[in-house]
């Protein structure tokens, strides 16, 4: 028996091979080859078939949706393709490109001898190459092997070469395909995989970027005109080529359907005299694509590259999990929220024009997901040229918000007076603890040049000398953000425990300088708590976060969910949490930062702050910071609540030098209350944990991080 089928086999590869190379020797090769018609090929042994050919590596285009899982923002591809079932492929089409392509696919095994003759007699009668020999099975095993990324670009040239020995190679993997692949399979592949013009792969994106619509609603003719096309979709294309030559191969098609008894001649007939009705649309690939009346999504899609980017499960490389992105058929549910992206925008813009010289990049995050709702900035996503003389405006696609690329970032000022206290109350120190703070203080830590260098030694002043000084608590000194009475909490923690503590919650020194520092001479950094490092609105954000989630904190993320293109869910697309505080210090922490906003500690220790309107304009329990860099060259504002956190910094990323000024605070502060009360409609009023006591008021052994 099996002495028999190896004999069948062996006697089926030698009749497709010599018919082969009688049709293709006269038809399409020079007279030469006529003499060295591939023995060698037709008697090498049977290959072994590529995986490729069972489960085709096609490239598809990935999606980007919103938080809503529905909202379109962009799609990534080299190729336009995405896979369909094919039962979500209307019939008709399946007969017409059946009928366009081989009639007798259902009843050959992969390469079909008649077809073979009829190819050969029309085309010596005809003296030239006019039918092709192909099936559809053929064309299905050209397709992938010219596509499979596996194989080198050597090998993919040859699978279309019009040589004797790649058509006897096809015709052998045709057979074996036959008999490892259903027909319906077969045909599914193909339509997946087909090329159909105007940049659309597959079935799938073809049905869009012609009539706009699924393959499933595909009607008679249109069905028709797709068949047609694939045979010269460069040429044919009706969009950008030659419609009239579109119509005439979708009378062809129609024409074949009605002889192999698939249409009646009447339906074929109504299909023909129908008008080219075309309703093209084209699939946006990449960021600089997002819809037009959402340019400022393009940000966070930006962003969302540059994750994706980072992510080790994509890829070895940056540019290789780039290639992943592009071609792997990803649905992407991001954590983008349009609700609060549009709130923030608006309230950006309120602050600074589009074309102002100055930003108010602000983003927006969750507690306990890291996922970031919303990432504004009053900017154009655009690679369009600026008016001369201009840079990054009113036009960029640099990333303003979350850094990265050229931008460090800016200085936060006191907002980076939560990572002293932090560090304060990991050492045991109580929120209570007492210092008597003068208008300026000479500490130990060297500094060289500036205002605030006693001798070379740092001694910082009070913003407001006449008001600040005098005896104070963590509360009331984080509240009225008293720069001597933090210098002097640094001194007495260490400035290199409060480095650690920022870069533990997520802030990321990208400038050169910043970093040299961090890891070399962290202990010497005091002015490291006065914000004078760069940072982005998101990493201030994201640290913020893991104080409102009690220590957890969460990597900023761009994604709810992740599913491959076999609807598999990714593990990266799932928060990365981890509990980086002791319980209790975060809730510590949180309770000093209501003081800054006008709402109360549990304990009472709130005695003024920087932003007091906030609370009763919010109303519901709040907890935040305002922080003014040297000069009030850059100002910061950062607000949460249990449930949201939002980060505003107002700077000039073009020239460091052009100070934004002490107004301009106010309405950060305003901008950041009405993108919090906006945002948090319909939610429960949800208050903070109060701390121990021993952490509000008694001073006790160091605790643990995590």
């Amino acid at each position: 028996m099996i002495r028999a089928r190896r004999l069948h086999k062996l006697m089926t590869i030698v009749l497709a091979g010599v018919l082969a190379g009688l049709a293709l020797a006269v038809a399409a090769l020079p007279a030469a080859l006529v003499f060295g018609i591939g023995v060698r090929g037709i008697t090498e042994p049977w290959s072994e078939l590529p995986a490729s050919l069972l489960t085709p590596p096609t490239a598809q285009r990935s999606t980007l949706y919103a938080n809503d899982g529905r909202t379109l923002i962009t799609s990534f591809y080299t190729e336009d393709r995405v896979d369909v079932p094919l039962a979500q492929v209307a019939p008709a089409m399946r007969q017409a490109v059946v009928a366009a392509e081989d009639v007798r696919f259902y009843e050959h095994k992969g390469v079909d001898p008649r077809g073979v003759v009829r190819a050969f007699t029309a085309n010596r009668r005809d003296g030239a190459p006019r039918q092709g020999a192909s099936t559809l099975t053929m064309q299905y095993v050209r397709n992938v092997l010219a596509g499979d990324p596996g194989l080198t670009e050597e090998q993919r040239a040859k699978a279309t070469e019009i040589t004797l020995t790649r058509k006897i190679k096809e015709m052998r993997y045709a057979l074996a395909v036959e008999r490892e692949l259903s027909k319906d399979q077969i045909l599914a592949g193909y339509l997946n995989i087909a090329y159909f013009g105007a940049g659309a792969y597959g079935v799938g994106a073809a049905s869009k970027r012609y009539f706009s619509k699924s393959p499933a609603e595909l009607t008679l003719a249109e069905s028709a005109l797709l068949a047609g096309l694939v045979r010269s979709p460069d040429t044919d294309d009706p969009i950008n080529g030659d419609a009239d030559a579109a119509l005439a191969r979708r009378a062809y098609v129609l024409d074949r359907m009605v002889e192999t008894g698939q249409v009646a001649p009447e339906a074929a007939e109504a299909a023909k005299a129908e008008p080219l009705k075309l309703k093209p649309s084209a699939t946006p690939n990449d960021c600089t694509a997002v819809p037009r009346e959402h340019n400022d999504w393009g940000f966070f899609c930006d962003w969302f590259t540059r994750w994706w980017s980072e992510q080790p499960a994509f890829g070895a490389t940056a540019d290789e999990r780039q290639r992943t992105l592009r071609r792997g058929g990803f649905r992407i549910v991001t954590s983008l929220d349009p609700a609060v992206q549009r709130t923030a925008t608006e309230q950006v813009r309120d602050v600074y024009a589009v074309d102002a010289p100055r930003v108010a990049p602000t983003a927006v995050v969750q507690p306990g997901t890291g996922r970031v709702l919303a990432l504004a900035v009053n900017r154009n996503y655009s690679v369009e040229e600026n008016p001369q003389g201009l840079r990054n405006r009113p036009n960029t696609v640099n990333q303003l918000v979350a850094g990265g690329g050229a931008i460090n970032g800016y200085q936060a000022g006191s907002t980076f007076k939560i990572f002293a206290v932090l560090a304060a109350l990991e050492a045991g120190l109580p929120l209570d603890t007492l210092f008597d703070a003068p208008s300026r203080i000479v500490t130990r830590f060297p500094v060289t040049g500036g205002t605030a260098d006693c001798q070379g030694r740092w001694c910082p002043v009070n913003a407001d000398p006449i008001g600040m000084d005098g005896r104070r608590t963590m509360w009331d000194a984080f509240g009225r953000s008293v720069n001597t009475y933090f210098a002097w909490l640094t001194e007495r923690v260490g400035a290199d425990r409060v480095v650690e503590m920022a870069e533990r919650l997520g802030i990321r020194l990208r400038a050169e300088s910043d970093a040299k520092i961090a890891r070399y001479g962290a202990r010497d950094w005091g002015p490291f708590t006065l914000g004078v490092a760069a940072t982005t609105p998101l990493d201030l954000a994201g640290a913020y976060a893991a104080v409102a989630a009690e220590g957890m904190w969460c990597a900023p993320t761009p994604v709810v969910r992740i599913l491959d293109a076999a609807g598999r869910e990714v593990a990266a697309g799932r928060p990365d949490c981890r509990q980086v505080l002791d319980t209790d210090v975060a809730r510590g922490a949180a309770d000093a930062a209501r003081c800054p906003v006008g709402d109360q500690s549990m304990y009472g220790g709130c005695a003024g702050g920087t932003a007091q309107d906030l609370r009763g304009r919010l109303g519901r329990p709040v907890a935040g910071k305002t922080g003014s860099s040297d000069g009030n060259g850059t100002e910061t504002v950062v607000a949460f609540t249990p449930q949201l956190v939002v980060a505003s910094i107002a700077a000039n990323p073009d020239d460091p030098r052009d100070a934004v000024g002490r107004a301009v605070q106010a309405q950060l502060v305003d901008l950041v209350g009405r993108t919090l009360y906006e945002s948090l409609q319909g939610q429960p009023v949800r208050d903070f944990v109060p701390p121990s006591e021993s952490v509000a008021r008694h001073a006790t052994a160091p605790r643990a991080g995590n």
